[in-house]
């Protein structure tokens, strides 16, 4: 069993195979000025993800609706998390103007979760969808990374007849760790939302999860979760390496090396997966694009 009494430990150094460029220039810079100046949010930013300099530079971000304060406290996350202020009603306008602002033909959204919300926020996701469409035209594609609205259909259901062109909720990690890192999630309440979504798009919309390794699972159980995620009835997969953001989060357990990484994307494809991403950098909307077998939006 994994001991939890590690926290706080100092994260081991970056291995040679995880090396993050610094970007600067033109292309960063114009993102980060449609951010400030329509008051947007990111995952990006908020997640401290180690891919922000390299996407940004490509005119690209991934936009965090329903403010920057989540109601949960998982143990991996860096997003903070409290009493959230009320939805800004302007936000879904918000993003389709940095849409058409920065050009992008393939638009990723995702939220912090709202528990404090009765439907989780689903009408929001479904009015960003609707407006980025009509300012931006139906050839924009649009990929959402929800909550899992607390196991609920109704919501679900309003996101995905919102028509999105990718359905994305993660399970996060292995089952046995799911409970202990994660609140109020569990592994089975991702996975019985993920067979939902399956059901309720009908083949419509692609439906897709992903996984963070590095936080104290073993290589067979992450087999066990490809092969229970693939049964659920999803055929897109991310994997990628968990790097703790802080002293304060749940502890890095080990790197994972470049060849498992390929072994599980193998391993995930021979199951039957349609499109695997795994790779020690890998996020859930890293290159969403050329994930979805598209051109880079620039």
């Amino acid at each position: 069993m994994y001991n939890i009494n590690k926290k706080n430990m100092a994260r081991p150094r970056l291995p040679d195979w995880i090396r993050v460029k610094a970007y600067a220039g033109e292309g960063r810079s114009k993102v980060q000025g449609v951010i400030s100046d329509l008051g947007l949010h990111t995952v990006c930013e908020s997640a401290r993800c180690p891919n922000l300099g390299e996407c940004w530079h490509k005119q690209t971000a991934t936009f965090m609706i329903l403010g920057d304060i989540c109601t949960r406290d998982c143990k991996f996350c860096a997003v903070n998390h409290g009493e959230p202020n009320t939805p800004d009603l302007q936000e879904p306008a918000k993003i389709a103007e940095a849409v058409n602002r920065m050009g992008l033909r393939y638009v990723v959204i995702t939220s912090v979760t709202r528990d404090d919300l009765e439907d989780g926020g689903s009408e929001h996701f479904a009015e960003v969808i609707k407006v980025i469409r009509e300012v931006n035209g139906d050839d924009v594609k649009i990929e959402v990374l929800t909550p899992d609205f607390n196991g609920d259909i109704l919501p679900l259901k309003k996101v995905l007849n919102a028509s999105p062109s990718v359905f994305n909720h993660n399970i996060e990690t292995v089952k046995r760790l799911s409970s202990v890192i994660r609140t109020t999630a569990t592994y089975e309440k991702s996975l019985n939302f993920l067979k939902d979504a399956v059901q309720v798009s009908d083949g419509r919309i692609p439906i897709k999860s992903g996984l963070m390794v590095g936080l104290g699972e073993g290589d067979q159980e992450v087999e066990t979760a490809i092969m229970d995620l693939r049964d659920a009835g999803i055929s897109m997969l991310t994997i990628g390496q968990y790097l703790p953001p802080s002293s304060n989060h749940w502890p890095l357990d080990r790197y994972v090396h470049p060849d498992t990484f390929e072994k599980w994307r193998l391993f995930a494809l021979d199951v039957g997966f349609t499109n695997v991403a795994s790779a020690p950098l890998v996020r859930s909307s890293y290159q969403a694009e050329a994930f979805m077998g598209m051109k880079s939006n620039r």
